[in-house]
């Protein structure tokens, strides 16, 4: 297949990998929200939300063109339900549901929480995602001693504490230049990037200007999520210049593999659409708090709805590795090449009983500080008190490396 044009007559970025893509340039998809059920409780009405499905997209890193789409996003009203004459009992809401052509018909629920103070926190940190431009001029390896034409994006990012913004690695690759805009400005800042971590793609910059920081509330971090947990992703994806924001549920938690620096580290897969421009930006949970960033998504043709997020485990190891060592120093590697122990025969002939579950050891590398206690064909059982199995997952069926890297 040809390389495709630009309409400028530039080539393009060259592509990425065939089963995955990195997000960087704008479109829009805003989810919808639909009104469900109104409760009338003393004269105060109170209206709760449902988020339906949203359309999901793919994209890859571009150059900054015409846009494409618009945002979307109409309010659909359901039908509303009545509800009235509330009534306290034994800690539960006596409710008299009113229904067209229907008699009241009187039914014990349990008071539904509002959740008025998560929807303000939601809505203060969407203030603090910033849009990303970039300058990029990648080096010529044919002729080293010059560079590539100079080509722009746009991508996402967010205020974290300490005046730093977090975006991601391939955001910011081969800069010349970083601009950042806050959401409701006009005004472009110049920033300054102060580490960029290519393995876990992601990048930490900063700006001088007291200006940019005023009246903004930095992003706070969550704990990691568990299956089915719902997230909200927000930035500014290709279709327009404001804020997008999506929706969605964490479908699966793994080890994963980061295109932009070729390693495997631990990662989040969910549904909510992450397109080109969504890059860099947050993942909220439904108090308000960072679970995530958004940074690629599966292209394939059998795939749909599936966008990947970099979880908080591995950006708090980036965050705290810069503040100890004032760079980015890396990620540790564990240096040990294993062998899945699932042959009983194979179990039976390293001298393992019925019982006992763990791996072989391949190889060592000669400079980990591991080959100094282990040998080749030593069978690790279990790694800081967490046993492993026989096909090498651990505790939450996380592959026991991972464990590893968590400390």
């Amino acid at each position: 297949m040809g390389e495709p044009k630009s309409k400028g007559g530039r080539k393009p970025k060259k592509p990425v990998a065939e089963t995955m893509d990195f997000q960087m340039t704008n479109p829009g998809a805003t989810s919808s929200a639909a009104m469900d059920d109104v409760f009338s409780v003393s004269n105060v009405k109170i209206a709760e939300t449902q988020s339906p499905t949203v359309h999901r997209g793919r994209g890859r890193p571009r150059k900054i063109g015409k846009h494409t789409g618009e945002e979307n996003a109409s309010p659909v009203a359901s039908p509303v339900r009545r509800v009235s004459g509330a009534v306290e009992n034994n800690g539960d809401r006596i409710l008299a549901v009113s229904l067209p052509g229907d008699t009241a018909r009187h039914s014990s629920v349990a008071e539904p929480a509002l959740r008025w103070e998560n929807v303000a926190k939601v809505a203060l940190s969407m203030d603090a995602v910033v849009k990303v431009f970039c300058v990029h001029t990648e080096p010529n390896f044919s002729l080293p001693w010059q560079r590539k034409r100079q080509y722009s994006s746009s991508s996402s990012g967010f205020i974290i504490g300490e005046r730093r913004v977090l975006t991601n690695a391939h955001s910011v690759e081969h800069y010349t230049q970083v601009k950042l805009k806050k959401r409701g400005y006009d005004t472009k800042y110049l920033a300054t990037v102060l580490a960029i971590g290519t393995e876990c793609d992601i990048a930490l910059l900063t700006v001088n200007d007291d200006e940019f920081w005023e009246g903004v509330l930095p992003v706070e971090f969550g704990d990691l999520p568990a299956l089915q947990d719902a997230v909200t992703v927000v930035g500014y994806p290709i279709g327009g210049d404001t804020i997008s924001v999506t929706s969605g549920v964490v479908s699966r938690m793994e080890i994963l593999s980061y295109v932009h620096g070729s390693t495997e580290l631990l990662g989040l897969q969910i549904d909510a659409a992450i397109n080109s421009g969504n890059s860099g930006g947050p993942a909220f949970n439904d108090k308000g708090n960072c679970v995530g960033i958004a940074f690629q998504s599966l292209k394939h043709e059998d795939a749909e709805n599936i966008g990947y997020v970099i979880p908080t485990p591995v950006i708090m190891h980036f965050i705290h590795d810069y503040k100890k060592n004032g760079a980015y120093t890396g990620f540790p590697i564990l240096g040990v090449e294993w062998q899945k122990m699932e042959n009983p025969d194979l179990r039976l002939a390293m001298g393992m009983t019925p019982d006992q579950k763990g791996v072989r050891v391949r190889r060592i590398e000669p400079t980990a500080p591991e080959s100094q206690f282990l040998r080749s064909s030593d069978i690790i059982l279990g790694f800081d008190g967490v046993d492993i199995a026989n096909d090498g997952t651990g505790k939450h069926f996380y592959p026991f490396y991972a464990v590893y890297l968590s400390f």
